[in-house]
């Protein structure tokens, strides 16, 4: 049985910035606990467009499905992910927690096994919009990790603002 350390270490994998909801609701999972994050942040372009589209209409967001082909995608989408990833380690700091965090393009699970490994990681939450389509053949991120990393997986869908 892995011993517990004195700060909980949480692996967040997200695909877009994290809200005020978002932020309040993680740091809080765990009490008074100290607790610190590492967050994994995937750029929009490694997702298939039509998958998303699929997402949106099965969500009523027709106007969201319509405007796929407008959302910056592979290199054009760098630049977003990176804003996106500065503006949630600094809310997550804000809230008291530690937050480091890098963006991730390529195999993001095999990035994930490693970020749990390499940091004694105690659980993983993911948190992104619903992708119905993936979760049904369980080829979303949570499903295909919880049979890779060897720690518990929180699947948690993320708040817009």
């Amino acid at each position: 049985m892995k011993e517990r350390a004195s700060v909980f270490t949480s692996v967040l994998m997200i695909e877009q910035p994290l809200t005020s909801v978002d932020v309040d609701f993680v740091t809080s999972l765990h009490g008074d606990d100290p607790v610190s994050f590492l967050v994994l942040m995937q750029p929009r372009g490694d997702q298939d467009r039509l998958l998303r589209a699929i997402d949106d209409v099965a969500l009523g967001e027709l106007p969201e499905a319509l405007h796929e082909a407008d959302v910056p995608e592979g290199r054009a989408a760098r630049g977003p992910a990176d804003q996106a990833l500065v503006l949630s380690l600094e809310a997550l700091r804000k809230k008291g927690a530690k937050a480091s965090g890098e963006i991730i393009e390529d195999h993001p699970l095999d990035k994930l096994k490693a970020v749990v490994e390499e940091s004694n990681a105690d659980e993983v939450i993911v948190l992104t919009a619903p992708h119905f389509v993936e979760e049904f053949f369980h080829r979303d991120w949570a499903s295909r990790a919880r049979h890779k990393v060897g720690v518990p997986v929180l699947k948690l869908f993320a708040h817009n603002e």
